[in-house]
């Protein structure tokens, strides 16, 4: 059946995780007219399609390939990284062939996708049928009667994560995970296996009920089945829900984490409308957050309402960020502030459909672009009786009976609420609308970084990049994800707030890295910029324990899996030659062996083993390759039974002699650094992973544009790099796609004999 609608699709060929910010969503409109059965297929579409990759003249490589919506197994990227089947035409003779691109078959209702004059293809974002085919053909420009095609099989990939994508649970616990298909109609299925790894298929722990799945020509497919904890959680670990769908090599995942505390806790609370007066760490947003396509809405935009903050006439505000509530400095004063988002509410304004409440009235925001502002804030006057006055943030309060955590405010007693500095390996929490409560550790200080806006939640319309000084980044598994952007960052041992949550994406470990503003900074930026003094302070109760759900941190790991080119085992051999005139026992140096570097994955490292009572003297290189210094014993050494890396949990706190050493030299380094070349998009100081007890320069470099050669220290300095996709505030990975067909405006969806709900339940829709 027809469904016509602008959707984003989840690209997971792509090997990162992308940034975290606004969630974005789809508007699910359509015009009833699509819905006729009268529709004539496309040409092509009913059978199978013979290829004619090669004749005389010319031939297209690939002759033919099998990829899905999501372009899993698609062979390139484009200038913004989203993974497309890339054609080319080769001459006889030899040569790039000078041809013009056509497309036929495809899908009956979404079509055949998109190509450009480069022979970039892009596959439709949804299907009607579980499998189609598309012609690619090729004419030759100086004779367009000499032509060559190639046939690209379709299958439906996932059009979004799976819901929850990351949870909690106790023994016996239970949760219900969905996935959506990018497909209305057809009988393909979801199939869900336990896992021990996100890509694995057996394995992982607990048990899962048989699947169940709803299909419809007016809706996307969505498959849904029950997860049960095992009846003793010896450890706290992760296991993964791993979601497959027929031939397509398109992979999802969950991931729960099984702890001993028995802690229960799911983020899709944190997207619901919450009954009045509602709680922080939920969602929320700008009310006019969406783009247009003339009068009909084709996607939206939402983050985190986090926190409370009050002036000194006890005036509350909410506080988010700037992209959340003020749509990147393009809001009005007095736009209305609801809760759920638009996202959690199938993109329908408050006033043209019921699912939000208008919970605020945009006060002010930190103008990103003035060069005097140096944070991502604004805030909103709370609406009477519509939010809680205490400051409850959701889940950050202690565990109930039944395993869940109840709400709780920030605290505030041991600073007066003006929140609290930050230091480097800090244990952190955060309630956000995406991930609910997770926590991580503060991975750098004093953190220069670039952040890409948008003037729409589409990514088309480039605002402005802004670099923002002094931040901190925590670091974590699925700290964050889109839609997490206003979460107030919190100490975990105490709940003082440390920071305000505003942008991050995941490197290419699977880890999340993500971006706050200091506390501390935020308020006295809103004071000074927007209270004309008003001495803002949070709100909040007093000091007390977060119960920190952490998934880990998978940084070391990751890389020292990693397989090492033979160019670097070569180069380690000979280094480690060297290396061996630098054992002294006396001097406390133990042993050397070849290894892996944690500071620059895919780079081999001499080990050095120091002797873990002795403060032995070791440099960063030796023969140009980077030293990883483990302190150990001899006994230890000598039976080979020293560790071959170090763990970030173990890490010694680092001396304030090593911090200022680092912070000296990113102050010299890092505009330099920046300014030379666009590849590096941040720079702060941390800790080497490779040497603890050293400071190390954390550099943030655009994985699309690695270079040749990363230094292993600057001005002296260890570096450790951090690659990933560049950081702005909607999830880079979501690509919009053309519309298909055109769409009803809001006015007209009544009576127009189609339910756009009936596509997702509300409060499902999630991370586009």
């Amino acid at each position: 059946m027809a469904l016509a609608t602008h959707i984003n699709t989840q690209a997971h060929a792509a090997s990162l995780r992308p940034v975290a910010g606004r969630a974005r969503a789809l508007a699910l409109r359509t015009l009833a007219a699509l819905l006729a059965p009268a529709l004539a297929l496309l040409a092509g579409c009913g059978g199978a399609v013979t290829a004619n990759p090669a004749q005389s003249t010319f031939s297209l490589w690939p002759g033919t390939a099998s990829i899905d919506t999501n372009c899993t197994g698609c062979n390139a990227t484009d200038a913004h990284g989203r993974p497309v089947h890339q054609f080319a035409a080769t001459l006889t003779g030899g040569g790039a062939a000078a041809v013009t691109w056509s497309l036929s078959g495809g899908d009956a209702i979404a079509g055949p996708g998109t190509i450009s004059a480069a022979g970039r293809y892009t596959p439709p974002s949804y299907l009607t049928a579980d499998r189609v085919q598309v012609m690619v053909t090729a004419a030759l420009n100086a004779n367009p009667g000499i032509r060559a095609s190639s046939v690209l099989t379709l299958t439906p990939g996932f059009l979004r994560p799976l819901t929850p994508e990351n949870l909690a649970l106790g023994a016996n616990g239970t949760a219900t995970i969905t996935g959506y298909l990018a497909q209305a109609g057809g009988g393909a299925s979801i199939y869900f296996a336990l896992a021990d790894t996100p890509t694995g298929s057996s394995g992982g722990q607990g048990s899962l009920s048989a699947p169940h799945c709803e299909r419809s020509g007016k809706a996307f497919t969505a498959c849904s089945v029950t997860y049960t904890a095992p009846a003793v959680v010896p450890a706290t670990s992760v296991t993964y829900i791993v979601a497959t769908t027929g031939s397509s090599p398109a992979k999802t995942e969950a991931v729960v984490l099984l702890n001993t505390a028995g802690v229960a806790s799911n983020p899709t609370g944190h997207q619901a409308q919450l009954a009045t007066p509602m709680q922080l760490g939920s969602s929320g947003g700008n009310n006019g957050d969406f783009d247009l396509n003339g009068n009909t809405i084709i996607d939206c935009c939402s983050g985190t309402l986090g926190s409370l903050i009050q002036d000194g006439s006890g005036r509350q505000f909410l506080l988010s960020n700037n992209h959340v509530l003020a749509r990147s400095d393009h809001a009005s004063v007095g736009d209305a502030i609801v809760q759920p988002g638009l996202i959690d509410n199938n993109c329908t304004p408050n006033g043209e459909g019921p699912g939000t409440v208008p919970v605020g009235s945009l006060t002010g925001w930190l103008p990103l672009s003035a060069s005097q502002t140096n944070t991502d804030a604004a805030i909103a006057q709370v609406a009477s009786r519509t939010v809680d006055a205490t400051g409850n943030i959701l889940e950050l309060g202690t565990r109930m009976p039944d395993g869940t955590l109840a709400a709780a405010p920030p605290g505030i007693s041991s600073t007066g609420g003006k929140g609290e500095a930050a230091t480097l390996a800090l244990r952190v929490a955060k309630s956000g609308r995406t991930t609910g409560l997770t926590c991580g550790g503060v991975s750098a200080v004093s953190v220069d970084i670039a952040v890409n806006y948008y003037r729409d939640c589409g990514e088309t319309k480039p605002y402005l990049t802004k670099t923002f000084t002094n931040q901190l980044a925590v670091s974590g598994d699925r700290f964050s994800d889109a839609g997490d952007s206003g979460a107030l960052v919190v100490d975990a041992s105490n709940a003082e707030p440390v920071g305000l949550f505003f942008a991050g994406g995941t490197d290419a470990a699977g880890v999340g890295q993500g971006v706050a503003s200091p506390a501390p900074d935020v308020l006295s930026e809103l004071s000074t910029l927007l209270g004309s003094g008003a001495n803002f302070t949070f709100v909040g109760g007093a000091d007390h324990p977060v119960s920190c759900l952490s998934f880990g941190d998978s940084t070391v790991r990751a890389a020292q899996a990693r397989a090492l080119p033979d160019t670097e085992i070569a180069s380690v051999q000979q280094a480690l030659a060297v290396a061996r005139a630098l054992v002294n026992p006396d001097a406390g140096i133990l042993g050397v062996a070849m290894g892996k570097s944690s500071d620059q994955p895919g780079e081999a490292a001499v080990i050095i083993y120091v002797d873990e009572n002795a403060q032995a003297a070791v440099p960063a290189t030796v023969d140009g390759v980077r030293t990883l210094v483990i302190a150990t014993n001899a006994r230890a050494v000598a039976l080979g039974a020293a560790p071959m890396a170090n763990t970030i949990a173990d890490a010694p706190a680092l001396t304030a002699r090593a911090l200022n050493q680092g912070l000296a030299t990113k102050r010299q380094w890092a505009h330099t650094l920046m300014q030379q070349n666009p590849a590096f998009f941040g720079v702060g100081v941390g800790q080497s992973l490779d040497n603890p007890r050293e400071a190390a320069l954390v550099i943030y470099v655009d994985r699309r544009h690695l270079p040749a050669q990363l230094p292993a220290t600057v001005g002296g300095l260890r570096t450790r790099y951090v690659v990933m996709d560049r950081m702005h505030v909607t999830r880079s990975y979501a690509a919009p796609y053309e519309p298909r067909g055109h769409c009803l405006p809001h006015a007209a969806w009544r009576g127009a004999g189609f339910d756009p709900s009936k596509l997702f339940r509300n409060n499902d829709l999630h991370l586009f």
